[in-house]
């Protein structure tokens, strides 16, 4: 499966009468991108703006972000599944504006009132300290503002959102169908060098019983009765597999744009043939409710590795609580089959980064890579203008939490609160000091 990814990178957004592309400027019509996504009855408002890194906004409400993609070459549709029907993609071209995001907020609370299914949206500054903590502040974003119709149910939600902005996103892409890319990577695995190692990347995804959306999306299809899955990493790229837009507002939930952007699947890939030969990626669900069924996943996953004669495996992780026994498990049963294991995770700490960094541990756990802490504080000043569905927040995860003026200044109990905020896949270029 060979994949043409080409890039037109965008330096400045403008709202205008037109949709033009021209040397990083995007120019787009919001009367058009607003009559699409009013198309859906479940939204009762929708409005467009505009935000740039260094202004002193705070954006409200984040449920997802995506980059502007569309295929040009080759089968299928960017979104199979949910833009279109159900067709292999990952192959031909696929256009990208890069630097940029639509960045889908939404007024929305769930009628989920206990448990982890609870709503949550998170909160971006593209200015100052809270910038510097989240890898999104750096792109330019086209924030869809939406407000849903009352009582909708979490799946309904979730589908209404992200239908919007994957269209938006897709109609911008759209521009770019006859123009010159600046820069076209190829994206191919059919060549090996049998003299190096054969190397697999394991994303385990959290998947919960209880909620009518696992969180992850193959296809558009919900993986939480699934067992462990082999998929190309070329169909990420053209959008088959996605979040739940009603509950990714957290800092160490993917959102679209990370599964299109995934840094350690184009770490692999960069290194494909010169250091190791990249084998694939394999989904695998946990959070298993029972230690029998995480035994079981981590028995299925490992050897579905060995099937695919990968002697070493990059295993990463998103989610939180037990969800990471499943992934020890992985390690383990990976080591005991001789598949060298490296595990690439945040840390949690507590709030002074002296608690145990770590949920669970097995023995066979020996290379294992940090990317920071998701409980560090963090204390953001006053907003100049607040972007989003809501006038007030809350910042803190109790329950009963009070909300608070996302205007003023603002103090994060953890990172997890802002999108962005907790670096899960190692795309962010954090050092540490040791003492």
């Amino acid at each position: 499966m060979r994949l043409e990814l080409a890039t037109f990178p965008v330096n400045e957004i403008h709202l205008g009468e037109e949709f033009r592309y021209d040397s990083g400027a995007l120019v787009v019509d919001p009367k058009e991108l607003l009559a699409i996504v009013r198309e859906d009855p479940r939204i009762r408002e929708a409005t467009l703006a505009v935000a740039t890194p260094g202004e002193r906004v705070r954006i409200t409400g984040i449920r997802d972000l995506v980059e502007p993609r569309i295929k040009v070459r080759g089968s299928g549709r960017i979104f199979p599944g949910i833009l279109g029907p159900v067709q292999a993609v990952g192959d031909g071209r696929t256009h990208r504006l890069s630097g940029m995001a639509v960045m889908a907020t939404a007024e929305y609370g769930g009628i989920i009132r206990a448990g982890t299914g609870v709503q949550r949206s998170a909160i971006l500054d593209m200015w100052g300290p809270g910038a510097e903590i989240s890898r999104f502040s750096s792109l330019r974003h086209l924030v869809l503002v939406l407000r849903l119709q009352p009582g909708l149910p979490e799946l309904e939600a979730h589908t209404a959102i992200q239908r919007a902005e994957y269209k938006v996103a897709e109609r911008l892409a759209q521009i770019t169908e006859r123009l010159d890319p600046e820069r076209v990577d190829t994206l191919d695995l059919t060549a090996v060098n049998p003299t190096l190692p054969r190397v697999a990347l394991i994303q385990c995804c959290l998947t919960e019983s209880h909620h009518v959306h696992s969180g992850v999306g193959y296809y558009g299809l919900s993986i939480r009765e699934s067992l462990a899955t082999v998929v190309h990493p070329n169909e990420l790229m053209d959008g088959a597999v996605t979040p739940d837009t009603t509950r990714c507002g957290r800092g160490y939930y993917p959102a679209t744009w990370d599964w299109q952007n995934h840094p350690l699947v184009f770490g692999l890939y960069a290194a494909h043939g010169k250091e190791l030969n990249f084998s694939g990626v394999i989904l695998e669900r946990i959070r298993f409710e029972t230690y029998h069924g995480k035994e079981v996943i981590a028995h299925n996953t490992a050897r579905l590795v060995q099937a695919m004669g990968a002697g070493g495996v990059l295993i990463t992780w998103l989610g939180g609580g037990n969800a990471f026994v499943d992934v020890m498990l992985t390690i383990q049963a990976c080591e005991k089959l001789g598949i060298k294991t490296a595990l690439v995770t945040y840390e949690l700490g507590g709030k002074d980064g002296i608690d145990a960094p770590l949920l669970h541990y097995v023995p066979e756990a020996t290379a294992i890579i940090s990317t920071g802490s998701r409980d560090r504080w963090a204390e953001l000043p006053a907003a100049e203008k607040i972007v989003g569905p809501y006038e007030e927040i809350k910042i803190l995860s109790y329950p009963g939490a009070p909300s608070v003026d996302p205007r003023g200044a603002l103090s994060i109990e953890a990172r997890d609160n802002i999108i962005g905020g907790v670096d899960i896949w190692g795309g962010q270029s954090w050092m540490c000091n040791a003492y």
